[in-house]
């Protein structure tokens, strides 16, 4: 069933009880409900991956999305340069590092 079709069935279903709007309002309630409790949080993470990916500067421990973990060595635009070994350096996008790491955090 389409949503086209879904929302007439509930018009009309609303149009056919004594209380029909009433229902009709607490169905287009719900479904707002659902979407700013899907959304809200989900905006409020990538404003903080942002803040942290926009924070980041040569040092920086970092773990990428596939796991690997490095040292930033230099910032080139939308990339980094990551020191992953004493003479092994791989160039990644910014969008590709996961977190940040603390100082005190060692790889295991």
């Amino acid at each position: 069933m389409d949503y086209l079709h879904f929302m007439a069935t509930i018009v009309a279903q609303a149009q056919n009880t004594s209380f029909g709007w009433q229902v009709l309002i607490m169905y287009i309630l719900l479904i707002a409900g659902m979407c700013f409790l899907m959304v809200v949080p989900q905006r409020k993470r990538q404003k903080e991956q942002q803040k942290m990916l926009d924070g980041l500067k040569s040092g920086d421990r970092v773990v990428t999305t596939s796991g690997i973990i490095g040292t930033i060595a230099n910032v080139k635009g939308p990339k980094f340069i990551l020191k992953i070994a004493d003479d092994t350096k791989i160039e990644i996008f910014r969008s590709y590092i996961q977190a940040k790491l603390d100082k005190s955090e060692k790889a295991e």
